[in-house]
């Protein structure tokens, strides 16, 4: 019995991440990690990353981006907006997505994809993608 109730113990010490902790605020960098797009719509730098949790559904929000809504499993992310957005580009709309995970330390490390869809024939036009990485601020 006495070994059991130390596996337990040990088992709740472990560092893996619970799903609720992956909430809060973190500051970000982005770093263009490819592009097929000529020019490019968008130029990301670092900012302020929300991720909010209810259950098993996760909510993540980049400074100004509309809100990207998925599925958290074991710290790990997977996010798209629920329609296409206009962007500040004429004649662009695009289909935001994130995937990766936040570390027992509060670390954040994801992949942000932009597909771009032209608005006159709804068709694909090109892609950007942004490793964003940082740490919990609250």
């Amino acid at each position: 019995m006495r070994s059991l109730a130390f596996v337990a113990v040990f088992a709740l010490a472990s560092p893996a991440l619970a799903d609720d902790n992956v909430a809060g605020t973190y500051d970000v960098k982005l770093d263009e990690t490819a592009s097929t797009c000529d020019p490019k719509p968008e130029t990301l730098s670092k900012g302020k990353l929300a991720i909010t949790v209810k259950k098993t559904v996760v909510t993540v929000r980049l400074d100004k981006m509309f809100p990207m809504t998925g599925e958290l499993k074991d710290g790990s992310i997977s996010a798209k907006t629920t329609k296409i957005i206009g962007t500040a580009v004429m004649g662009l709309s695009a289909r935001y997505s994130v995937a990766g995970h936040v570390d027992a330390t509060g670390a954040v490390d994801l992949v942000l994809t932009a597909q771009y869809i032209r608005q006159d024939n709804n068709k694909p036009h090109c892609a950007q993608a942004w490793k964003v990485t940082g740490t919990r601020t609250k």
